[in-house]
């Protein structure tokens, strides 16, 4: 299959398409019908070289420019996006499986929000001054040197820019890989950052499995790594890193915590619960899995959480009234149904879904259990499919104690009308991003990331500023040195 914004080679790197064929081969499948729309080949030995030396070498040049200067190149490379919105979102829908429906107004978008946000910053990225009575000091931020990407399968547009944006924007260079699974929409980035001005080899974009990824996070070139992936694949890049004293962002899996209280809007407590587990199928790290009901509604609200449900629209991802996708692959598919079977083997109630719905592609049911304990293995472990579980719970210390017992803390949300107990209890939650009668929101203006095992750092904001650059301190002395020898 023939796409129209399909990239013409596996690799881009100084500003063209390159192509080893040498390299392992991966195959890029179309979720929704199990067909192969591109075959690439995983970056050699040579590939590697070439992504991180011609990074190496622009890094220096792009730093020099004013922070204006390169703020109008990631804005103009936003524009471009925005044009290219729906050819962009069919090929994040050929990509991942995700209906159309999400991806004309999450994927592409995010990413030119990112590019604009940090765009608009770059002119602004500076230091203070620190008088010291006749003696002074100042700080300035400048950037960190050649930083590696590294994507998950989930959003490959948006996390490409959700690392690439603060980065260039600090006068950076970055290197970015994305999942094998998703590999097509990152090169369309670097050839549209290409097009907006920027100067070869600043974003450079290579294919790999995880043993590429290893080269490039060991390579002691590389100044500072940046990982979406699995808390498990977060300990080992992490370690890595850590042996060359590299600067680190990892954005991690979670189990995060749904906490609905009896006081709570139900339609939006639905709405919200939806949003934390049937999404993009259910496929997103900050999801809400763990939805804690307080027991005098848990009957209504799964009542019409179900009722809503049965309407969801699942099919053709292509369609845009289809609201729900297949997985991304048939193992993610597989590993979802494991899951499924021993939340029944271990006693939760299924409530709903829970089957495999027969066709060419990788499409399962929304699921729901209900009568979930803490101990079950759904409730411990991230299963990253469209399955939610229904936890009881009574009062409010026990919910939040309950809630924290995990070692993920990527997220937590709380829905009650009660505005000082949604404070007081968000307070409570260990987790680094939190929502309050709403679920999953994610500008680029705001804070990502989380605490425990779910990750160290934060994607955007100003937050993101200062985890691609670093501070420099310059004292100043405006008299002779008094020095005792």
């Amino acid at each position: 299959m023939a796409l129209k914004c399909q990239p013409t080679a596996s690799h881009f790197i100084d500003g063209e398409y390159i192509e080893d064929t040498d390299g392992k081969i991966i195959e890029c499948i179309y979720p929704a019908t199990g067909e192969k729309i591109a075959k690439l080949h995983s970056a050699t030995p040579k590939i590697i070289e070439m992504a991180l030396e011609s990074a190496k070498h622009a890094q220096k040049s792009w730093a020099k420019l004013s922070g204006t200067e390169r703020g109008r190149i990631l804005r103009k490379a936003s524009d471009i996006i925005r044009e290219r919105n729906r050819e962009l979102s069919v090929l994040e829908t050929y990509d991942t499986g995700k209906p159309l429906q999400e991806t004309l107004y999450v994927d592409a978008t995010s990413a030119a929000d990112a590019l604009e946000y940090f765009g608009g910053l770059a002119g602004s990225i500076t230091g203070e001054h620190i008088p010291l009575g006749e003696d002074w000091a100042y700080t300035k931020r400048i950037p960190i040197g050649l930083c590696v990407g590294i994507g998950a399968w989930n959003y490959p547009t948006q996390i490409a820019c959700w690392k690439g944006a603060p980065a260039l924007a600090c006068g950076n260079s970055m290197v970015f890989k994305p999942s094998e699974m998703t590999p097509l929409c990152a090169l369309k980035i670097a050839e549209i950052l290409i097009e907006a001005g920027a100067p070869k080899g600043i974003y450079n974009v290579i294919q790999g499995y995880g043993d590429v990824g290893a080269k490039l996070v060991s390579d002691p070139r590389v100044d500072k790594v940046s990982l979406t992936g699995s808390a498990e694949t977060g300990k080992k890049v992490y370690s890595s890193a850590a042996l060359g004293m590299k600067n680190v962002t990892m954005e991690l899996g979670g189990k995060s915590p749904l906490i609905i209280f009896d006081d709570a809007d139900i339609e939006n407590a639905v709405s919200g619960a939806m949003l934390a587990n049937m999404y993009s199928t259910g496929q997103v790290c900050s999801n809400g899995t763990r939805v804690f009901v307080q027991s005098s509604i848990k009957e209504v609200f799964l009542k019409r959480f179900i009722e809503r449900a049965t309407k969801i629209i699942i099919g053709d991802p292509m369609d845009e009234e289809t609201q729900f996708g297949p997985m991304v692959s048939e193992k993610q598919r597989d590993i979802v149904m494991s899951f499924i079977e021993k939340g029944k083997a271990e006693g939760a109630t299924l409530a709903f879904g829970g089957n495999i719905i027969e066709s060419s592609g990788w499409f399962i049911e929304p699921t729901v259990f209900s009568d979930v304990t803490d101990e079950m293995t759904i409730a411990k472990e991230e299963i990253f499919g469209p399955v939610m579980s229904v936890f009881d719970f009574e009062n409010e210390d026990e919910v939040i104690a309950r809630a924290n017992d995990t070692d993920l803390g990527l997220a937590g949300g709380v829905f009650t009308n009660d505005i000082k107990r949604a404070h007081r209890v968000v307070d409570q939650l260990e987790a680094g991003t939190c929502f309050i009668n709403s679920y999953n929101d994610a500008p680029v203006e705001v804070p990502f990331g989380g605490i425990k095992g779910s990750g160290v750092g934060r994607e955007n904001s100003k937050a993101a500023i200062e985890h691609f650059s670093q501070l420099k301190t310059v004292y100043v002395r405006m008299g002779n040195v008094d020095s005792p020898y």
